[in-house]
């Protein structure tokens, strides 16, 4: 039996008004399914990755997965502490995020890095957004981990992956 349903909240002394809590729980949902599948596109091209490049970027993927980890916590943990609850059975991630699906199979390299750029371009944006919005409602706290902690380190991490396509036209995958 359920005793709070996905999409509410519930009222919590955090000192911000229902719909502000709202508003923010639903955008980070939607960041943190998102984000659980970028850690899970980062460890599949980590274990499959191939080529002149396979130990560093083998290394490199799954630094950065393991850096996404705290993120997905920190962001349910948010959504949590507004009152909502946090999107965390896979199944219902899959159904909720913006992240295209890759091939079951292996791709090439410059095609996995790029399909990793793309999924972080896609978190960055709703996050840049997200993050002004919540400072215009009042919500500092869901602003600064935002700001601080998922385009931080997004931004890094992007930037870390693009320079490995320096020379390499990026692919849409």
């Amino acid at each position: 039996m359920q005793i709070q349903e996905f999409g509410t909240v519930r009222d919590f002394p955090v000192g911000l008004p229902r719909e502000t809590r709202e508003y923010s729980c639903q955008r980070l949902n939607q960041i943190l399914a998102d984000t659980q599948i970028l850690y899970s596109l980062y460890k599949k091209h980590h274990w499959l990755m191939r080529g002149p490049t396979f130990y560093q970027l083998h290394l490199l993927l799954d630094k950065h997965a393991e850096e996404q980890l705290p993120i997905i916590d920190m962001i349910a943990e948010r959504v949590q502490t507004l009152g909502g609850v946090a999107v965390g059975d896979p199944r219902q991630v899959a159904e909720m995020t913006v992240i295209p699906r890759p091939p079951d199979g292996v791709e090439e390299v410059p095609a996995m890095l790029s399909r990793l750029l793309e999924a972080h371009e896609t978190i960055l944006v709703a996050s840049h957004d997200a993050a002004a919005r919540a400072g215009e409602m009042g919500d500092d706290g869901t602003n600064d981990l935002l700001v601080s902690e998922v385009i931080r380190t997004g931004e890094l991490q992007a930037w870390f992956l693009a320079e490995h396509l320096v020379d390499t036209p990026l692919v849409r995958a």
